[in-house]
């Protein structure tokens, strides 16, 4: 099983399920952006009263869920964890938080195509808002990186006024603001 195919199981788990999702990070930020290879596959859901074990009952052995939920740091959410039975790659199902961003990006997902398969997504603005934000929190390079990458793909296609409030009220307005203007203009 290549982590594509396990990406893929999961989207269709998650759809089969009924339980709202979107697909984030590195994934996320390669579809608006410019394509870099990921360890792992990061969702968030909305599971409500829904068990997680729905998920993991429709991927049966190809994906072992952790027995423990955790807390992680970066993003200041709960997620669960699906290890692949045939490699290292890992997918990271992280819980919809009561965070104003995390609530308005889910509200605003929409549809796109990850890895040929049509699955839920945030907006390019809320990639770029969510990794600054990940990129302070976690001094992470690769956040940094894909910020500029999408902003690069993107340049005038994106909401820019949207960008700048979330920016202003996180405190990261300066540090885009540096992005954005080491990226050439097309």
């Amino acid at each position: 099983m290549t982590s594509l195919e396990d990406t893929l199981a999961v989207i269709d788990a998650l759809e089969s399920a009924g339980i709202p999702y979107m697909v984030v990070g590195s994934l996320s930020s390669n579809y608006y952006g410019i394509a870099r290879s990921t360890a792992d596959a990061d969702f968030v859901v909305e599971l409500g009263d829904r068990p997680i074990s729905r998920v993991s009952d429709h991927l049966g052995p190809r994906l072992r869920l952790e027995p423990q939920m955790s807390f992680e740091t970066i993003t200041g959410t709960n997620k669960y964890v699906f290890q692949s039975t045939g490699g290292p790659f890992k997918v990271e199902v992280f819980l919809l938080s009561d965070d104003a961003h995390d609530c308005e990006r889910f509200r605003r997902r929409r549809r796109g195509t990850v890895g040929g398969r049509e699955a839920s997504i945030p907006t390019a603005e809320d990639v770029i808002v969510t990794k600054l934000r990940w990129s302070l929190r976690g001094r992470r390079r690769k956040d940094i990186d894909d910020v500029r990458n999408v902003i690069a793909v993107q340049q005038d296609a994106l909401h820019w006024e949207y960008v700048y409030g979330w920016c202003d009220r996180h405190g990261t307005r300066q540090l885009l603001d540096e992005i954005r203007s080491s990226v050439p203009k097309c």
